[in-house]
């Protein structure tokens, strides 16, 4: 059951990150500022699933590793001291940094330097967690990739 409860979390996590970076970015590129501002506080609103499933993803893959040594589960778990870092330290600040500008109808300079510095951490983030996705898949089912 742990195992289906990770990928599970991990996933949900991924895809809500992935739904806040397109919504993010058609918003940006295609809508009004009233559309950016939605799509805002709606990601702030997500945060509150987002943490969570971040949160489960982390501890239940804690437990699963923590009697294995593979190479394989190092670099998962160097991924996600970044992810984590990522998310405390830029993404959180930002969405709420991003609401407060847009709900006040301030789309200047310091929006859109965040914006972008949101857009490429997000980015980021979903490109590490893909890999930690397919870690954990050459994980579960015992291929391994070749060395060098």
């Amino acid at each position: 059951m742990k195992p289906v409860f990770h990928v599970l979390a991990g996933t949900t996590a991924m895809l809500i990150i992935a739904g806040f970076w397109t919504s993010t970015l058609v918003s940006e590129l295609f809508m009004d500022h009233a559309a950016v501002a939605a799509v805002k506080l709606g990601i702030v609103y997500g945060l509150f699933l987002l943490v969570p499933c971040l949160a489960a993803t982390g501890g239940s893959g804690f437990v699963l590793g923590k009697s294995r040594t593979e190479r394989l589960l190092d670099q998962k778990k160097k991924r996600m001291r970044i992810i984590a870092a990522n998310g405390l330290f830029v993404m959180i600040p930002s969405a709420l940094f991003l609401n407060y500008k847009a709900a006040a109808g301030e789309f200047d300079v310091s929006f859109y330097a965040v914006q972008l510095v949101e857009l490429v951490v997000g980015a980021v983030q979903l490109t590490l967690m893909g890999m930690n996705f397919r870690d954990g898949l050459r994980l579960a089912t015992g291929h391994r990739p070749p060395i060098g």
